[in-house]
């Protein structure tokens, strides 16, 4: 089975990118989809965010906005988030990888990749990545997002060169969306994988 590992700044096309290759017949894993999973009705972790981040929660669930504002721009209350978010989803993926045994590639969509250190357990790494100014306009369509949470978000991701550098892969999503699918193709049949496998 191959592993690959599907990264990108905020806005780059990592949903739209993971969607195709979802259409190829590979398993994708969405860790930000587990993320929210976690933090919904129901999920233990809830609890325990709330111990730890008094306020965060409401009606058994996590409140995202008011979580972000809790972390975004403050290093040690991230970090404490993340001791305990990272474990819970790390044993999430390891149930993904069980239940899809038999596939011949699996696709990890993990925004954080490089960030957290994640890289290494995969056999390759795709970036997505297009130019800053359609990245912005991008993210700055999003319902709630401000410019200042956008810098916020972007002060704690590695550069788009950085990432793109350190790719086995880099899909360029500022094209059109039959040169993305184009892309997709090219890499599952330079490693061999048949889609719709």
């Amino acid at each position: 089975m191959i592993q690959l590992a599907l990264t990108g700044s905020i806005g780059m096309g990592k949903s739209t990118v993971a969607a195709m290759f979802r259409r190829r017949g590979i398993p994708v894993f969405d860790a930000d989809a587990a993320v929210r999973q976690l933090q919904g009705s129901g999920s233990p972790l809830v609890q325990t965010i709330e111990q730890r981040f008094p306020g965060t929660t409401r009606d058994g669930s996590v409140d995202r906005e008011a979580l972000a504002g809790a972390v975004l721009g403050r290093p040690d209350e991230l970090a404490a988030l993340e001791a305990v978010v990272h474990p819970a989803v790390h044993e999430e993926r390891t149930r993904f990888i069980a239940d899809h045994a038999a596939a011949p590639a699996l696709l990890f969509d993990i925004p954080l990749l490089f960030e957290t250190g994640g890289d290494e357990a995969f056999d390759h790494i795709i970036v997505v990545s297009a130019h800053a100014d359609l990245q912005r306009e991008r993210v700055l369509a999003r319902p709630g997002m401000t410019v200042a949470k956008l810098s916020a978000i972007l002060a704690r991701q590695m550069p788009d060169a950085d990432k793109r550098a350190r790719a086995d892969f880099v899909i360029d999503t500022g094209r059109s969306l039959a040169e993305t699918e184009a892309a997709v193709d090219a890499i599952l049949a330079g490693l061999g994988i048949a889609a719709g496998a």
